[in-house]
């Protein structure tokens, strides 16, 4: 079931959900909602379990989350917002799952770039996956860099047999910590959409 979070009382002001609003009529319409994805995140007993228990965001929550809290740009928000939407439906993967990598791996900075050359809001490593960005030349695109992104941690996750914790260590490249560092980002993020 899909809920609107943006009419949690005291989540936002009225004038901040007006102008986003303004800015997504100016926009133009974004292309449907997001679909809740195979339930859980990372393996019992992690908090993080039940990230789309509560329902799914919708591309315009996670644009409105995007620009409030991280100061992204309503535009560019909306451009996220959609990319990770499209891609969670596609991949059947929770939004919010997507959004918690985002956040441990460039800190929702799509010009980020690691000392390997991982580039992106996912750090797509075109070294590593030289079939899916021989099409594109601009990793720092939104669109481009979650798809791909979202593709790899989906084809990580059915290798893993469905175990998120694997297929996050397997994304990472073995990185320290990891599927717990993107357990706790889930965790804000749920209390902030």
């Amino acid at each position: 079931m899909n809920k609107n979070f943006g009419d949690r009382s005291g989540a936002r002001s009225h004038s901040l959900r007006a102008i986003v609003l303004a800015a997504i009529l100016v926009a133009g319409p974004l292309n449907g909602m997001s679909y809740g994805a195979d339930a859980s995140v990372v393996e019992p007993p992690d908090p993080a379990c039940d990230a789309v228990s509560e329902g799914t965001p919708t591309a315009e929550d996670i644009a409105t989350m995007l620009n409030v809290r991280f100061h992204i740009g309503v535009q560019e928000a909306l451009k996220i917002g959609q990319a990770v939407s499209h891609a969670a439906r596609r991949d059947a993967i929770s939004p919010i799952l997507l959004l918690a990598v985002f956040a441990v791996e460039s800190r929702f900075d799509r010009f980020a770039v690691s000392v390997v050359g991982a580039s992106g809001l996912m750090r797509v490593l075109p070294s590593q996956h030289e079939d899916l960005v021989l099409c594109t030349s601009d990793l720092t695109d939104a669109g481009t860099n979650v798809s791909i992104g979202s593709s790899n941690l989906h084809d990580y996750i059915d290798a893993a047999d469905g175990g998120v914790r694997h297929a996050l260590m397997r994304y990472s490249g073995g990185a320290r910590d990891y599927p717990r560092r993107v357990a706790d980002r889930i965790n804000a993020i749920k209390n902030r959409i």
